[in-house]
């Protein structure tokens, strides 16, 4: 293992072994010095190879397979996979983040049409319950592997939109390229289990944990002009925020 002499473990550090060793591995994975489908050695192997304890070096690795940075695969053994996507809690579209991070967003379009709003949309969107609005339902992917399914729902003649649109850009760009200008959005953030549907989708089990992320999007005027319903892998993806103190 080459990446061995770039891992330094301090005795001396008040830090706990297992994170000193997870947090260096971590950031070779993160780097690309450890690329996807790297194979590790096994767990008691590597453990003596850095003169730590089985049960440390255990605790190390499932760090790193709870962030979703390494998989245990029978017959297969401890290997890196590909790295979880780490989005801001900003006001910004998931396409233009992957694109952002050279990801290489793809879209399939699932659905797009005219339905009737139901109570949730309808205060969403300050609309009638029942009146019209556009619902766009797609599948987003990065490097080639879904990672989010997406729904969408506008207000009905806002603007006007085809698989071939979205597949190209994100909702947000299209909106802006007619005249939609974004200034805010309220946004909530949470987990829940994935239904049978999602999971073949995302290419999870059944039952696997999602994020989950209800927005609703504003113009200058206070207006709302979208709400998005959107479910992520948590095995893959995560949210990040920046907290000051004041």
């Amino acid at each position: 293992m080459e990446f061995a002499k770039k891992i330094t473990i301090d005795r001396k550090s008040p830090v706990p072994l297992y994170f000193q060793f997870a947090q260096q591995l971590q950031s070779l994975i993160e780097s690309g010095e450890l690329p996807a489908g790297t194979k590790l050695i096994n767990e008691i192997a590597m453990a003596d190879q850095f003169g730590l304890s089985r049960p440390t070096m255990r605790q190390a690795m499932q760090l790193l397979v709870d962030k979703g940075l390494l998989a245990r695969k029978r017959g297969v053994g401890t290997q890196v996979v590909t790295n979880r996507i780490r989005r801001q809690v900003e006001f910004s579209s998931l396409y233009e983040d992957l694109e952002r991070d050279s990801r290489r967003p793809r879209t399939e379009v699932l659905s797009i049409e005219t339905v009737p709003a139901d109570p949730e949309i309808a205060v969403a969107l300050r609309v009638e319950e029942g009146a019209p609005v556009l619902a766009v339902e797609r599948l987003r992917f990065a490097d080639d592997e879904p990672i989010a399914v997406m729904g969408n729902h506008l207000p009905a003649g806002l603007i006007e939109l085809t698989a071939e649109g979205l597949a190209e850009a994100g909702l947000y760009q299209l909106l802006r390229q007619v005249g939609v200008g974004l200034s805010s959005a309220v946004q909530t953030i949470g987990a829940r289990r994935a239904t049978a549907a999602e999971a073949k989708l995302l290419g999870e089990t059944r039952g696997a944990t999602l994020l989950t992320m209800n927005r609703t999007a504003f113009d200058g005027s206070g207006r709302p002009v979208e709400f998005g319903s959107h479910v992520y892998r948590a095995s893959r993806y995560s949210f990040e925020m920046t907290v000051s103190a004041t």
